[in-house]
């Protein structure tokens, strides 16, 4: 069976990548794509948008016209837009592919609840395979390590990026408490600012960095008085996000409805 992709953010740095992935994908199809409602992006081929032959895919800005073309979304757009596609795609049984990062509490909640009534979601702060198997050997590091080493994740990134720390950092923070079996949220170090005091044991640090044209680094430290381990991932194309967003969509095809993870379409969670 082909599925149908409908891409969203389609005139974006990312949303170009995604039908480059589609269109280079055999079991795939490109059914429909929008942009933003305004932008130079509506009304021109997909496929020449994204620096390819034409593909006979308008980019519109309609979306309830494009959910009823395809049986799957990719999304790398923002938040209050992904939580609108998740409830369309529940009341359509679709898949739904969100790369979107800077979500909230309420947002999250929102999606899982899409999960719940009949979407298939996978959702990652980043979709890369790199990227999901450092976070897999940080939770395994993380566990092996007391706290005699602190934990410090680092990221860098473009200067168009509106969010902080990035997804991927917060991924990486996540395996971090889970592998030292605790919660982030109430042990991470977002800002440090003046006289701080001595560093807080067993806390989990985070650096951000904006700048260029980047995109995207990073890197966990575990730190003791006698020695620092870093596990680190680097970018360079766009197209390794769009890959695996691609991968996520085919491998949800026959899945039942829920909220999965990359861990999940690579098979991290054993």
């Amino acid at each position: 069976m082909t599925l149908k992709i409908g891409i969203v953010g389609a005139g974006g740095r990312m949303g170009q990548a995604n039908i480059k992935a589609v269109a280079a994908h055999n079991d795939l199809t490109l059914a429909a794509a929008i942009g933003r409602a305004g932008t130079g992006a509506v009304g021109k081929d997909a496929g020449v948008l994204a620096g390819l032959e034409p593909l006979g895919v308008t980019i519109g800005d309609d979306l309830p016209a494009l959910l009823e073309r395809v049986d799957a979304v990719l999304d790398f757009t923002a938040p209050a837009l992904s939580v609108e596609i998740a409830g369309r795609a529940a009341e359509k049984g679709l898949i739904h592919i969100i790369g979107t990062t800077g979500c909230s509490a309420q947002d999250d909640a929102a999606i899982a609840k899409a999960a719940e009534a009949g979407a298939r979601i996978v959702k990652s702060g980043n979709m890369s395979l790199g990227v999901n198997l450092l976070a897999a050997l940080v939770k395994k590091a993380a566990a092996a390590l007391d706290e005699d080493f602190d934990i410090e994740v680092l990221e860098m990134h473009h200067r168009h990026k509106v969010d902080a720390p990035s997804g991927t950092a917060l991924l990486l923070g996540e395996a971090a408490a889970e592998g030292r079996g605790i919660a982030l949220a109430s042990h991470s170090v977002r800002v440090r600012d003046g006289h701080t005091g001595p560093r807080e044991s067993g806390s989990i640090g985070f650096a951000t960095l904006r700048g260029g044209g980047i995109i995207g680094e990073h890197s966990v430290l575990f730190s003791s008085m006698a020695e620092t381990i870093t596990l680190s991932h680097s970018a360079r194309d766009r197209s390794l996000f769009a890959d695996g967003a691609v991968r996520a969509a085919l491998w949800a095809a026959d899945k039942p409805k829920g909220l999965y993870s990359m861990a999940d379409v690579l098979g991290l969670n054993d």
